[in-house]
C-alpha cells in the first residue's frame, strides 16, 4: 500500500435533532480540508452557542492553505476557540457551564491532523476493518482503562456521558492531537454520541462498508440512530479518500 499517489477527499455531512430533544445543540462542518463534529452542552441553547462558536472558529482552516504544520494549526485554533468560549462565559454569567466536545480532522492532501476532546468519536474503515481512532474522555472510559469496568458495562452505565474533558469547561483543556496517514479507499466517520451511543460498532461497520454514495451512507446512519430511539441529537460526517486523476 502506498500513499505517494495524488489523493482527493470526498465527504458528506448530516445532522438531526433526534426524537427526544427540542433543539439541536450539535454543529457539523465538512469541506475540502476540514471535517468536524461538535456536541454542545449547557442547556437553554448554550450548548448550541458553544458548538457553533467552536465550529465557526475552525472553519477558517478550510479556506487557508494548510501549510506544513497542519497539526499545529489545528491545535492552536482549538486553543483560541476555547479561549473564546471562556471569554463569552466571563462576559455573560448565563453562559457559565456551557461547553462542547470536538472531533476534527484537517486534511493536507496526503494526511490528516486529528484533534479530539470529549465523547464524540472518529472511526476509520480500512481494508475491511473498522477502527475507533479516538478515545472517549469520559468517567466510564477511565474506569475501563483502569480495569474497573468492562466496555459492555460502560456502554450501559447510567453516567456514561459524564465528560472528563471538554472545550469551554473548567480547568485546562488538552485535546488529543495526532497525525494519520491516508490511503485511497479509506473511509472515515466522525459522529456525536447521539449516533455512536445508539448504533453499535458492528452496524457502523456494515453501513460504512456497503459502498453506497456518501450522502446515502450519512443519511442511513442518522436513520439508524432514530430507529434506535433517537434519544439525543445525531450528527455525522462521512468521508472517503480517493485516488486522484
Amino acid at each position: 500500500m502506498s500513499n505517494n499517489a495524488t489523493l482527493t477527499l470526498r465527504y458528506a455531512a448530516r445532522t438531526d435533532v433526534g426524537l427526544r430533544r427540542q433543539r439541536n445543540e450539535d454543529s457539523v462542518y465538512a469541506g475540502p480540508r476540514l471535517l468536524a463534529v461538535a456536541d454542545g452542552m449547557g442547556g437553554h441553547s448554550h450548548g448550541e452557542v458553544a458548538s457553533a462558536t467552536v465550529i465557526a472558529a475552525l472553519s477558517v482552516l478550510d479556506g487557508d492553505p494548510p501549510g506544513s504544520d497542519v497539526l499545529g494549526a489545528l491545535g492552536a485554533t482549538i486553543a483560541e476557540a476555547d479561549r473564546r468560549l471562556r471569554d463569552m462565559a466571563d462576559r455573560d454569567p448565563k453562559l457559565t457551564g456551557m461547553g462542547t466536545t470536538l472531533t476534527a480532522m484537517l486534511w493536507d492532501g496526503r494526511r490528516f491532523a486529528l484533534a479530539h476532546i470529549g465523547d464524540s468519536r472518529g472511526y476509520m474503515l480500512r481494508d475491511g476493518y473498522l477502527y475507533q481512532i479516538t478515545r472517549d474522555h469520559t468517567l466510564v472510559q477511565s474506569l475501563v482503562d483502569d480495569g474497573q469496568m468492562t466496555a459492555e458495562q460502560a456502554a450501559a452505565h447510567p453516567r456514561r456521558s459524564l465528560l472528563m474533558r471538554a472545550l469551554g469547561g473548567s480547568g485546562s483543556v488538552e485535546p488529543d492531537l495526532s497525525m494519520r496517514d491516508a490511503y485511497a479507499g479509506d473511509r472515515y466517520l466522525i459522529c456525536s454520541d447521539g449516533l455512536s451511543g445508539v448504533v453499535g460498532a458492528g452496524v457502523l461497520h456494515e453501513t460504512l462498508s456497503a459502498g453506497d454514495d456518501l450522502g446515502v451512507t450519512a443519511q442511513r446512519l442518522i436513520d439508524l440512530a432514530k430507529e434506535g430511539g433517537g434519544p439525543d441529537n445525531i450528527s455525522c460526517v462521512v468521508a472517503e479518500v480517493m485516488a486522484g486523476a
